[in-house]
């Protein structure tokens, strides 16, 4: 029996529930976090999002069949087409204008998770890039299935971070989430146990620079 997604969350449980839980998420779902830490990590993840497009391109570079190609140019057009004006829209929102997302400096939390994204892709294999991808991809909606669960959770008008939830809640991205696991329980079922401990540490240090991204807001507001 092979290696699943799950099997790589069970072996670094205790970061994957500090980034899944983390005080940064729960002030999302109780309406309790600091607008000027959201504020800050909207505009970081904007920059966030270019480098996750150039992973995708990486992604398609890496590919060795066509299927593999198709998804990562499906990916790159996703972010270029769809999400980046959600999210200038969703910024403006916030009163956050493109033209000062397009001057942003980048805050060391987002240089270290993006860098270490590209390098593991470069230095690696697909499976490599797509596992140091998967906090975000993967972790955002699990996160906002966690949210949903919790009683603490406001949805609606009482919440100001309600659109944030239901944009990771919602059919497209729950899709494209489990056609991700499916794609990395596929390949983790073909690994070797040598192999899975590499993957776990890849695993292990992209959600523990997701964790540093959460962080980065709420050090800023305090």
């Amino acid at each position: 029996m092979g290696y699943r997604f799950s099997d790589l969350t069970t072996a670094c449980q205790d970061d994957w529930r500090a980034y899944i839980g983390h005080p940064f998420v729960c002030g999302l779902g109780n309406a309790t976090l600091d607008e000027r830490a959201f504020r800050h990590y909207l505009q970081q993840d904007y920059l966030f999002l270019i480098h996750f497009a150039r992973a995708y391109a990486l992604a398609g570079y890496k590919s060795r069949t066509l299927d593999d190609l198709r998804q990562a140019h499906e990916g790159l057009r996703a972010i270029l087409d769809v999400e980046l004006d959600l999210h200038i829209g969703y910024c403006r929102e916030w009163g956050i204008a493109e033209a000062d997302l397009a001057a942003l400096p980048e805050a060391r939390a987002t240089l270290a998770y993006t860098r270490y994204v590209l390098d593991t892709g470069h230095r690696g294999d697909l499976l490599d890039l797509h596992v140091a991808l998967a906090p975000c991809l993967v972790g955002y909606g699990e996160i906002a299935n966690w949210l949903n669960a919790q009683s603490f959770t406001l949805r609606g008008d009482a919440n100001p971070y309600d659109a944030w939830i239901a944009m990771y809640a919602s059919d497209d991205f729950q899709a494209a989430m489990h056609a991700e696991l499916e794609w990395l329980d596929a390949r983790l079922a073909e690994v070797t146990p040598r192999r899975f401990a590499e993957l776990c540490s890849v695993f292990r240090d992209a959600t523990r620079l997701e964790i540093d991204f959460w962080q980065m807001g709420l050090e800023l507001a305090s």
